[in-house]
Formats: C-alpha cells, structure tokens, sequence
C-alpha cells in the first residue's frame, strides 16, 4: 500500500473511532488518546492526521456536510424535472435523509458545536447560501422559508428526542413539505393581496381635474 493510500485509510480509522467514543461515550471523552486506543493506532499515528481534537471535531463536522451536499445535490438534478422549486425541495429532502441517517454523524455536529461554536459558522454559511436560492426561485419567498424551516424543525425534534410524531406520521408530514399542489392556494392568496385592487388602481391612475379640490371628510363637512 502506497503512503497517500496508508495516510487516508489511518485518517478514515481515527474519524471512524471518534464517531464511536462520541455516540458511546459523550463528546466530553473525545481525547486523542482515547482515538488511538479505539482505532487500534498509535498516538503519534492519529497526530499526524489531526494534530488536535479540534482538528477531528472539524473534520467529522465536515464529513458530514460533505455527505448530505452530495445527497443534495443528486436530489437537486431529479427535482428540477418535478418542480420549479428545486432548491427547496432538494433542502427538505435532505432534512429528511438526515433523520434517517445513523445519529452519529449527528453526535458528531453536537460535538462541535459544544466544544466550539466557532466551528457552526461553517455549517451556517452553507445555509445562508441555500436560503438565497430558494427565495431566488420562490413565488412566494416566505412560504417557502417556512417549509424549510418546519423540516428543519422535524430534523431537530427528532435529534433531541423530543418529537412525539411516529414514523408514520413524520413521512406524511415531509410529503406534504415536499408537494407544491398543497401550497399553491396559499401562494395565490400572497399573490393575490400584494396586488392593488382593480378599483383602487383605477383611481390612483385616475389624474384629478384642473381646479378640482379634494373632497372633505363628513366631519368637516358637518362643521362647515
């Protein structure tokens, strides 16, 4: 085995080791001590892939990223065929996927996040990205915020144990997120209250006729 091979195959071992001592043990075992014993390397083998833990906690945190944008985007090619609001459908499948995925990769964002919230700026940036193009391609911006952030919220009940939703019910939840016929009524009514009625357009277009002055309010009118 060559030594690029050997250096990856050692990196994927510590990664892999930490994801365990964190699901089993808490992100506050989390050691490079406790990654060389796990992973069957030596100390001095997992330094020379992560000098700190830090360093895996962003590493984890990353292949995770990694993993649900490569979901994503295979999701993004098949829905612009279905939707002509891809992004988002692409944001709440992945949401979905998430929930299905073993939690440790989910273990490992929370790891992160504890021991530095600095390392969240990365997951956010990719969010501020995402939510630009679903406004961008949004009839109304606002519904569709509120899709992703009501799969989001699903995502997060279930990942803190505090959903009541079973299985069942949670699917039928994101297929509704997920079908645009459910939301098109409400889009047409945004739609429709953003526009000027017809007989207040007409007036405001409607020029005043020279001389003409502007009609009293009853009360004046009462005094005068």
């Amino acid at each position: 085995m060559d030594n690029p091979s050997r250096s990856e195959r050692s990196r994927n071992a510590a990664l892999d080791a930490a994801i365990t001592i964190v699901t089993r043990d808490g992100p506050g075992r989390l050691t490079l001590d406790a990654i060389a014993r796990e992973s069957g390397l030596s100390k001095g083998g997992v330094m020379h892939q992560f000098r700190t833990k830090e360093a895996v906690l962003r590493a984890l945190l990353e292949q995770q990223m990694a993993h649900f944008e490569e979901f994503s985007t295979r999701y993004l090619e098949k829905a612009r065929a279905t939707t002509d609001q891809p992004e988002l459908a692409a944001q709440i499948a992945t949401l979905r996927e998430a929930i299905s995925t073993p939690r440790a990769g989910a273990f490992a964002l929370l790891a992160a996040m504890n021991e530095n919230p600095e390392l969240m700026a990365m997951p956010r940036d990719v969010d501020i990205k995402k939510i630009a193009l679903m406004k961008a391609e949004a009839r109304d911006p606002d519904l569709a915020l509120l899709r992703w952030a009501a799969a989001r919220g699903l995502l997060l009940s279930s990942l803190f144990g505090l959903s009541s939703l079973t299985d069942a019910e949670r699917d039928r939840l994101f297929e509704r997120l997920l079908d645009d016929s459910k939301w098109t009524a409400i889009e047409q009514g945004a739609t429709a209250a953003a526009k000027p009625s017809k007989a207040s357009a007409t007036r405001a277009a409607s020029p005043r006729p020279a001389g003409a002055r502007a009609a009293k309010p009853a009360s004046a009118r009462k005094r005068g």
